[in-house]
C-alpha cells in the first residue's frame, strides 16, 4: 500500500486559530516540495500499521472505507504529538478551512483553539454575535447544541459551531472562576472582517483599535492614523486587546511602522536550533508619542508586534499579560485535498525570549475592574422573585455597579431586587415588570459594557503615559 503523494506548500503559521466561522492565520510562502512515494512495507516502523490495516480489511465484520482508515491513522499520529496547533484536516475540513479565508464569513465570530482536551475561546471578534453574547477569552466550550465536544479537535468543533446566518446555536460554557456552567444561545450572522477602528479622545489623543491582522490591516491602520493626525492628534494609543492575531506579513509591516529600520522584530527558531531574524523595514520614522495596550486576548501576531515595539522601540505596554502563543506551523495539501499542519518552529522576541504559554507582561500592569468579569446572563432565562441562582447574584452585582440598590447581593431575587429592577426598567423605558428577561437582561448588560468602556483604567493609564511624553 502506498501513501498518496502530496505537495508540501510551505506556509509558516504564526497563528492558526480555527474559529467558529473563520480561520485566521499568519503565513509566508516558500518553495514547494514534493514528497516521494514510499512503500509502507519497505519501512520496518510501518509494518505494524500495514498489518493492522490488512487485518481490518480482511476480517472486520462490516465493510470499512479505505479512506476512513487512512484518515484515522494520520489523525491518530498527529494527535499523538500532543500539540494543539498540529492538525490533520479531512477533505471536508480542509475545504472549510480555506473557504474561511475571506473578507467575511457566516458564524458566531469567535477565535478558538484546542487546549488540554478543551475547545477554548481566544477572543470574540469585535461587533460579532459572540461578543454581544458576552463570550470571553479563556471560556471553554463544553457542548454545542447539547453535544459534548471535549476531546474534539478545533476543526471538528468549528464544523459544529459554524452555520448559516439567522440560525441559532446553543453553547454550554465553562468560565474560569464560575462554578456553574453557562448556556448561551447565539444567532449566527455574516461577520465582515473589519480590523481597524479609531476615535479621538480628550487631550488631542487618538486611539486606534486593531482587532486582527488581515490582508489590508496595515494599509487601514496607516490611513486611520493619518486621519487622526488631521483631526489634531498629538499622541496615539494602539489597542491590541482581544486581538487573536492574523497574517504574519501584516504583523511585520505594522511592527515596522514603529520599530526603527534594521532592528529585530522577532526571531524564528527551528528544530536544529538555527534561528532566523526578521528585521524592520521601516521607511518613515513614526513621529508621535505612542503607547500599546494588550490583554489576555492578545495573541500570536499581536504578541509579535507587542514584543517588537517593547524591546526594539522602547514603546511602553499597558494592560494585562498576553495569551502566549509562540509557535509556527507548516501546512501541506495531500493530492486528495486533505491537509496536514504541524508545528515546525518557535518564534521568539527580539531578545530571544520564548513567550509560548508564558505571554508578555506589560511594563504597566493594569487590570479591568472586577465588575468587568461578571458572567454573561442568558436573556432567555426568567429571573423573578423567589428565584435563587448564580445568575441572580450576577444580575444583582450588575445593578449595584450601575447605581441601583438590589439589597444584599446573595443570589436571592427578593423584594429589594425587584424594586431595583423596576427602577432600572423605568429609567430605560422598558416595561416595568420587575422580571429580568429578554430586553431587560440585554439592557443591563449593555449598560455595564458602556460603563466598562467609559471607565476603562487601561486606556486611562495609556492616556496618562501619552501626556507625559507630550510634555
Amino acid at each position: 500500500m502506498k501513501i498518496k503523494k502530496f505537495q508540501f506548500i510551505m506556509i509558516m503559521f504564526v497563528l492558526v486559530f480555527l474559529t467558529a466561522g473563520v480561520t485566521t492565520f499568519a503565513l509566508s510562502f516558500g518553495d514547494e516540495k514534493v514528497v516521494e512515494r514510499i512503500q509502507l512495507r519497505d519501512r520496518e516502523e510501518f509494518s505494524k500499521l500495514y498489518d493492522a490495516y490488512e487485518q481490518i480489511q480482511k476480517n472486520y465484520v462490516d465493510e470499512v472505507d479505505d479512506q476512513v482508515l487512512v484518515d484515522g491513522a494520520i489523525n491518530g499520529m498527529v494527535e499523538a504529538i500532543g500539540d494543539p496547533y498540529s492538525d490533520y484536516m479531512t477533505v471536508e475540513e480542509a475545504k472549510s478551512f480555506y473557504e474561511s479565508i475571506s473578507s467575511s464569513f457566516e458564524g458566531i465570530g469567535a477565535q478558538i483553539e484546542e487546549r488540554d482536551g478543551n475547545i477554548v475561546i481566544v477572543a470574540p471578534i469585535k461587533g460579532s454575535p459572540a461578543e454581544a453574547a458576552g463570550l470571553r477569552a479563556n471560556d471553554a466550550i463544553i457542548e454545542v447544541d447539547g453535544k459534548n465536544i471535549q476531546g474534539m479537535s478545533s476543526n471538528e468543533a468549528v464544523t459544529l459551531i459554524r452555520g448559516e446566518k439567522g440560525t441559532v446555536v446553543e453553547l454550554t460554557i465553562s468560565r474560569p472562576g464560575i462554578d456553574e456552567q453557562i448556556k448561551v444561545n447565539i444567532t449566527r450572522d455574516v461577520i465582515p472582517i473589519e480590523t481597524v477602528y479609531s476615535e479621538m479622545l480628550d487631550g488631542n489623543i487618538g486611539k486606534v483599535q486593531l482587532t486582527s491582522f488581515s490582508e489590508h490591516s496595515a494599509e487601514e491602520l496607516k490611513q486611520h492614523i493619518a486621519d487622526l493626525k488631521e483631526q489634531g492628534a498629538k499622541g496615539i494609543i494602539l489597542d491590541l486587546r482581544q486581538n487573536p492575531g492574523g497574517l504574519l506579513p501584516q504583523a511585520i509591516e505594522i511592527a515596522s511602522m514603529f520599530v526603527p529600520e534594521g532592528e529585530v522584530i522577532y526571531q524564528m527558531e527551528y528544530k536544529d536550533g538555527t534561528r532566523e531574524r526578521q528585521l524592520s523595514n521601516q521607511t518613515e520614522k513614526f513621529d508621535l508619542p505612542i503607547v500599546v495596550v494588550v490583554d489576555g486576548g492578545s495573541a500570536s501576531a499581536s504578541e509579535i508586534v507587542a514584543a517588537a515595539v517593547k524591546e526594539s522601540a522602547g514603546i511602553p505596554l499597558v494592560g494585562e499579560k498576553t495569551f502566549g502563543k509562540g509557535t509556527a506551523q507548516t501546512a501541506g495539501n495531500f493530492s486528495d485535498g486533505s491537509n496536514l499542519k504541524i508545528t515546525t518552529a518557535r518564534w521568539l522576541t527580539p531578545s530571544g525570549e520564548s513567550i509560548h504559554k508564558n505571554g508578555i507582561t506589560p511594563d504597566y500592569v493594569v487590570s479591568l475592574p472586577d465588575y468587568a468579569k461578571l458572567p454573561y446572563i442568558d436573556p432567555s432565562l426568567e429571573l423573578k422573585e423567589n428565584v435563587l441562582s448564580e445568575q441572580v447574584s450576577s444580575m444583582e452585582e450588575m445593578l449595584k455597579v450601575l447605581g441601583y440598590n438590589p439589597g444584599k447581593v446573595d443570589g436571592l431575587f427578593d423584594a429589594d431586587t425587584k424594586a431595583a429592577v423596576i427602577s432600572f426598567q423605568k429609567d430605560h423605558k422598558l416595561k416595568e415588570t420587575g422580571i429580568v428577561q429578554g430586553d431587560t437582561t440585554v439592557a443591563i448588560m449593555q449598560q455595564l459594557s458602556n460603563k466598562i468602556t467609559e471607565e476603562d483604567p487601561q486606556i486611562g493609564k495609556a492616556v496618562e503615559l501619552i501626556k507625559e511624553q507630550m510634555k
